[in-house]
């Protein structure tokens, strides 16, 4: 089993293309495990575009209880691209996500910060020990591939990546 490590950022647009070009592209490589590395773009204390952290934390708290992280991703990329979420506000994201087993369990999770360590761990991981520049960015046996800023990566590129 291969392990594909994938660097995103749900405010990113270049990160919403590159998981849909990989939702179409993972179904024919069942050896490959999709290991997800959530890390934002644009982290605090930087002032550009909306910051992701709390999006993030979410995704952490889904996983911890065992939501589906396709489904999760779809979910959370149509929030923030499509309905244009305010994914800074607590009530906005808890609002979204009211579906999952316990919504006020949830709210009380990004209230308390519960993840927002992880947070860190994860922008540190991506940017001082992985030599992720941009997002989306790919790591996978000793290999990567990594966004151009503002140009992300193509399909094509993506799927060379995955049969490499």
């Amino acid at each position: 089993m291969r392990e594909l490590e994938v660097f995103f950022d749900y405010a990113c647009p270049y990160c919403l293309l590159g998981h849909e070009f990989l939702v179409e592209l993972i179904a024919a490589r069942p050896d490959i495990e999709v290991i997800w590395r959530p890390c934002e773009a644009h982290p605090r204390p930087e002032s550009y575009g909306p910051h992701s952290d709390l999006c993030i934390q979410a995704m952490l708290f889904a996983k911890a209880c065992g939501v589906s992280l396709w489904e999760f991703h779809y979910r959370m990329y149509r929030a923030v691209h499509e309905e244009r979420v305010d994914i800074e506000n607590i009530e906005a994201l808890a609002n979204c996500f009211a579906h999952l087993d316990d919504p006020e369990a949830f709210r009380q999770s990004l209230e308390a910060g519960e993840f927002a360590e992880q947070v860190r761990e994860g922008n540190d991981y991506a940017y001082e020990r992985s030599g992720v520049w941009a997002v989306p960015s790919y790591r996978m046996n000793g290999k990567k591939l990594d966004s151009i800023e503002g140009i992300g990566v193509s399909k094509r590129q993506l799927e060379a990546f995955l049969d490499s």
